[in-house]
């Protein structure tokens, strides 16, 4: 996962309230593999089928960001940068910088990676942008339980992402779906 920068939020507050995050992230307990379980689609990440992204906790409080895209074909692509938690965030936002030509695109000083939701046990996140433009859930699995991504799906809509346009758009067995939505229906 590319993280982009986000050049301004004043669209973002003018149409929603400041993003909230959560109250504080543990970043040695936030370390290691993550899936991405789903996404608001990107230019970064265009050609990626599935997603992989690894923290690891570097001296200073910085964290190492390792994304790893896997594509048609079996092949894959990756890149590497560094986070650096927003001071006084309690670790909730952060500044992630990659190399390349990923380098140069700014990163706002209030950070391009905030943590809306966090599992207690870490096991599952939910990481976007204060603009509403770019979202992620992310998992220590490949799947999340069916209940905790329409749990997700919800606050993210609450907080003004479209996730109409999440990918992909669920992770229910279709026939699960389908009778969700039937019963729904059925009122």
């Amino acid at each position: 996962m590319v993280l982009p920068s986000c050049r301004s939020t004043k669209s973002a507050a003018a149409d929603h309230p400041p993003l909230p995050t959560v109250a504080r992230v543990d970043l040695k307990r936030y370390s290691g593999m993550w899936h991405e379980v789903s996404r608001l689609p990107n230019r970064f990440q265009k050609s990626c089928l599935r997603s992989t992204a690894e923290y690891t906790p570097l001296p200073g409080g910085t964290v190492q960001v390792r994304n790893t895209c896997y594509k048609a074909k079996g092949r894959t692509g990756g890149i590497t940068g560094t986070a650096t938690p927003v001071p006084g965030s309690n670790n909730a936002r952060l500044r992630v910088k990659f190399g390349g030509f990923a380098a140069l695109a700014p990163v706002p000083e209030d950070g391009n990676y905030w943590i809306i939701a966090l599992d207690p046990q870490y096991r599952w996140a939910m990481v976007g942008t204060p603009d509403r433009k770019f979202l992620w859930m992310l998992a220590r699995q490949p799947q999340l339980p069916f209940p905790v991504y329409r749990q997700l799906k919800q606050q993210a809509s609450d907080l003004g992402f479209d996730v109409g346009k999440l990918i992909p758009e669920d992770k229910a067995p279709a026939g699960l779906v389908q009778a969700q939505e039937k019963a729904r229906a059925a009122g």
